[in-house]
């Protein structure tokens, strides 16, 4: 299937690894998608999405706010004793990051065992819904008869799936996905 996607569409679907890893999540959910969707490489999703009213930042904030805040390297209790004794606990994880990538300060992804084992195991893994989402995403592609998915088939593909935490952010804001369906067929119309 990731054959038939666009060279922007697979830099939404790294971009949503990404976006997981930052906010230190080990599972690349809808949330996760539809933050990618937000990004510069988006294109026409994104469009659709911005003029909407989505910014990257209200959603983000509204992710950490519906799952909680990224987890946290030290307790509160070991940044407290590192701030009495003078160290800048925030610079110190900015800089091992800088340094070694933001994956640096997450907890070792066990290898996968057996036959099927691939690569170093620490990818970040797709929830049942993401998956889904991209399912989808073939299928509006193949509805609107196009040879390609492009990033706008998985927008259709993340409003179709409708049940996800993406859904409730996209709602929650006060946007009804049968609009932005629409809004984003009327595009695709204007691009072709």
């Amino acid at each position: 299937m990731f054959e038939r996607f666009t060279e922007p569409a697979r830099a939404v679907v790294m971009r949503a690894q990404q976006e997981a890893r930052q906010l230190h999540q080990p599972y690349v959910g809808t949330e996760h998608l539809l933050l990618a969707l937000l990004s510069a490489e988006a294109g026409i999703a994104r469009t659709v999405l911005t003029e909407a009213g989505l910014t990257a930042g209200q959603v983000r904030a509204e992710v950490e706010r519906l799952v909680g805040p990224p987890s946290k390297f030290f307790t509160d209790e070991e940044a407290s004793a590192l701030q009495d004794i003078g160290i800048d606990v925030d610079e110190v994880l900015n800089r091992i990051e800088e340094s070694f990538g933001p994956e640096a300060l997450q907890p070792p992804t066990p290898p996968r065992r057996g036959l099927g084992r691939r690569g170093s195991g620490r990818r970040t893994k797709f929830t049942t819904r993401a998956k889904k989402v991209l399912e989808l995403s073939l299928r509006e592609a193949i509805h609107l008869h196009h040879d390609h998915i492009g990033t706008e088939h998985i927008l259709l593909g993340l409003l179709r799936e409708g049940d996800g935490l993406a859904a409730k952010v996209i709602t929650d804001a006060g946007l009804r996905p049968d609009d932005l369906r629409r809004a984003t067929i009327q595009a695709l119309d204007q691009a072709a």
